[in-house]
């Protein structure tokens, strides 16, 4: 463990999710100490996506910003909102440059599989209907998030390859959540990790799947096809059961032609670069806003 984090580690809340709405109360707690960014560079506001279900939206734009990203917040499917994800969405916008589409999708159990994922594709829908009005180049729309939010980023982009839909410049994926079936060795392995467990990934996957088989659009490890998918950036932390499986997506990304970046962090556990003050944590932090400008230059 990073010697910077490691004094952190009894701050963070059980890795539990038997009861959703005190884990819900938690992960708002644990967002709520964590300083927010400056926003004078940026106009922000927040906005309703027509759509089955109306989704909410809160939308980051630096001045001068052309290219954008859907972003996701994490939580096990079954925690966070706009606000836990303030501080994330901030920092990714002043750091990349780019217009953040922060996206307040159902949460699991009370709204299992495919909701999350419908909501997101409509939001994605309308940014590419709604580009010139939001003052985005519609070939530079991104897609990402962080841990559940990232594997749905992920299912999204597989999504919008199979039905032709909006063209994503790009998938940023941090510590994604891409595979129920906790098969890996770091599944098998990190049983009582700091933060997120092996126990906790098997709940997580529990409340978002209900009694449903999963497909590759809840988990997207499973989709037979990579290819002809969005280039990709994909971070790891050293000890987190999600691992394995992402550095295995990665390599079939890779193997089916697809362009990726993959960053695996010595020393961190997930979510850990909540810690602001950890030099990893700031590396961490940087390297996912300057990966998504890279992405979105002209």
């Amino acid at each position: 463990m990073d010697p910077e984090l490691e004094p952190f580690l009894p701050l963070f809340p059980p890795a539990d999710l038997t009861d959703p709405p005190t884990a819900r109360k938690q992960l708002a707690e644990l967002a709520a100490a964590i300083p927010v960014p400056a926003t004078a560079q940026m106009e922000i506001e927040t906005r309703t996506v027509p759509a089955d279900f109306d989704v909410p939206v809160r939308i980051y734009r630096p001045h001068d910003a052309q290219g954008a990203i859907i972003w996701l917040h994490g939580g096990g499917f079954v925690m966070g909102d706009l606000d836990t994800e303030h501080p994330w969405a901030t920092l990714l916008a002043n750091g990349s440059g780019a217009t953040v589409i922060s996206v307040d999708y159902r949460l699991a159990p009370e709204n299992p599989f495919p909701a999350a994922h419908d909501d997101i594709y409509a939001v994605l829908t309308w940014t590419a209907e709604h580009a010139a009005e939001l003052g985005i180049d519609p070939a530079r729309i991104a897609i990402g998030g962080h841990s559940a939010g990232a594997g749905l980023a992920a299912a999204v982009a597989l999504r919008a390859r199979d039905q032709q839909g909006p063209p994503i410049r790009f998938q940023l994926l941090n510590q994604p959540g891409l595979d129920d079936r906790q098969q890996t060795w770091s599944q098998r392995n990190f049983t009582d990790t700091p933060f997120v467990t092996r126990e906790k990934v098997a709940q997580m996957w529990g409340h978002y799947l209900g009694s449903q088989q999963a497909t590759p659009y809840a988990a997207p490890a499973r989709a037979a096809d990579l290819s002809g998918l969005p280039p990709a950036y994909i971070a790891t932390a050293e000890f987190c059961p999600n691992r394995d499986e992402d550095i295995d997506y990665a390599l079939r990304l890779l193997q089916a032609g697809v362009p990726v970046e993959l960053h695996q962090w010595p020393g961190t556990f997930h979510g850990s670069q909540a810690i602001l003050s950890a030099e990893v944590s700031q590396r961490q932090n940087a390297e996912l806003a300057a990966a998504l400008r890279r992405a979105l230059a002209e």
